[in-house]
């Protein structure tokens, strides 16, 4: 038998039951909003987008856009799809045929991400694409898994899963360097970042009160973990079990102020890989059966496992050029990248590139007449001035975190908010369940417009019991409303 030093065993069985508990927040995060994000009457209905990408692309729209909506994207099958996956979940969770759950939840998420856009495509999206397909290699495909005999293919696609980690951290580091953003350089990014983040906790209200010494020094660990502790990964056992305790804590820091979904916790399922046997209490052991398990030939995963190097590789070296010094990589990875772009499971990463130093959010309101105005509530972004930041993760409001990105931009580079409009004049119940409050609640209104306000947290000195204070920007959409062909 091996030394407990050498063997995963028990991580394994842990890293399978935290992955699916992740696929469970994800799947039932979305099975509440999918029908108001991307059905047939929702704002981005993803029928209309498959038929579109079909008479673009031909045949070759169903390499360019895998799923099985293909087969039925109706409101019910988009239902199925999110339901089918938290039940798979479950039974992940529960260690029966371990392997063969994560591929099907890869098959089932990526079919949803792909035809989602823009609410699904997000970073932790393809970090828990990548995750699942590296996992289905790595755990046990019998219905009584063995979590004590692991093949050579899968001891191959654990050493993927620390790669993984590897990048994601590594590279999130470097492109804060090499983007050029200036409050990074100069560690004044956290001194904005709880108040510009997407969705900030109560929390983040206190963390933004720090003094600038403090905020910096917090800036400086962080750099310290993203580039520090991925090169542990792969020193000696002691020095990478110190590593990944320090980006557990990385990702803990960040969970504790704002609401980023599941992605914290599949950072930190991430990290349970790193840790052999010896490293867990003797207890731990008591819980693995040693059964039989049917080994896979390591010929099958050798090429993928080429390609899925060769690729990630490729994006980790995009992180370290700055832009427009893209590197000279050969025709055949130029073309494996295109090729299997449309998987979203070979993945660059780089969290939080560029900080912003400011918080604009839109308002939308409705009217009856044109000149009397009334603001509908959403549920989690920032609206009224005196309601605290919500705590929601590991659930992910899709509507609310995109109205951030619109936000940053303008109303024609977010054509699904155009839409989002004319649902609210057509009074549609599948998107209105996605506001909290909707001012117009006997009749839709004839008009509606978006106006763009600048946020900031209120000061601890103040003397108010406001969380929030904002000015007045400008429109961002004029007034619109629904004529007989559409809107005007």
């Amino acid at each position: 038998m091996k030394s407990d030093c050498t063997t995963f065993h028990f991580s394994r069985r842990l890293f399978a039951r935290l992955l699916g508990a992740v696929f469970l927040c994800a799947f039932l995060s979305l099975a509440v909003q999918v029908r108001g994000l991307c059905g047939a009457h929702g704002v981005a209905p993803a029928a209309e987008f498959l038929q579109a990408v079909r008479a673009q692309l031909g045949a070759e729209a169903w390499w360019k856009v895998p799923t099985l909506c293909w087969l039925d994207a109706s409101d019910g099958a988009l239902a199925a799809l999110c339901w089918a996956g938290a039940a798979i979940s479950l039974v992940l969770m529960g260690g029966v045929s371990p392997g063969l759950c994560a591929l099907a939840l890869w098959a089932l998420y990526l079919s949803l991400c792909s035809v989602c856009a823009p609410f699904l495509d997000f970073q932790w999206d393809t970090l828990l694409l990548e995750t699942a397909f590296l996992a289905s290699w790595a755990l046990p495909w019998r219905w009584r898994a063995d979590w004590r005999r692991p093949t050579r293919v899968a001891r191959l696609a654990w050493l993927l899963l620390w790669w993984l980690n590897f990048r994601l951290l590594c590279e999130s580091g470097l492109v804060k360097i090499t983007a050029g953003d200036p409050t990074w350089r100069n560690l004044t990014a956290l001194a904005h970042h709880f108040e510009t983040q997407p969705l900030p906790l109560p929390t983040a209200w206190f963390a933004h009160q720090a003094p600038a010494i403090v905020l910096r020094i917090a800036t400086l660990f962080m750099f310290a973990i993203e580039f520090g502790a991925p090169v542990l990964i792969f020193a000696p056992r002691r020095w990478r079990h110190g590593g990944a305790l320090a980006i557990v804590a990385l990702h803990l820091g960040i969970l504790t102020t704002g609401n980023y979904a599941f992605f914290n916790w599949l950072g930190i399922a991430l990290c349970v890989p790193l840790f052999d046997d010896a490293w867990w209490p003797a207890r731990c052991h008591a819980w693995l059966p040693p059964v039989h398990e049917w080994r896979w030939t390591l010929w099958l995963f050798a090429p993928v496992a080429f390609v899925i190097v060769l690729v990630t590789t490729a994006e980790f070296e995009l992180a370290l050029h700055p832009r427009g010094w893209p590197p000279a990589w050969s025709p055949l990875t130029a073309q494996a990248m295109e090729a299997i772009a449309p998987l979203r499971s070979f993945n660059g990463y780089g969290l939080f590139r560029v900080m912003s130093t400011s918080r604009p959010e839109v308002v939308i309101e409705g009217s009856m007449d044109g000149e009397h105005w009334q603001e509908y509530g959403f549920r989690y972004k920032p609206g009224d001035l005196r309601t605290p930041p919500p705590v929601v993760a590991p659930h992910q409001p899709r509507l609310d975190w995109q109205m951030w990105f619109a936000a940053l931009g303008n109303v024609r580079q977010n054509p699904w908010f155009v839409r989002l409009l004319a649902r609210l004049l057509e009074g549609r119940p599948e998107v209105l369940a996605l506001i909290e409050r909707n001012p117009f609640a006997s009749h839709p209104p004839r008009y509606v417009r978006a106006l763009l306000y600048d946020y900031k947290f209120t000061r601890s000195g103040e003397n108010s019991a406001a969380w929030w204070k904002r000015e007045r920007l400008g429109i961002y959409c004029p007034a619109v409303s629904l004529g007989g062909g559409g809107m005007e």
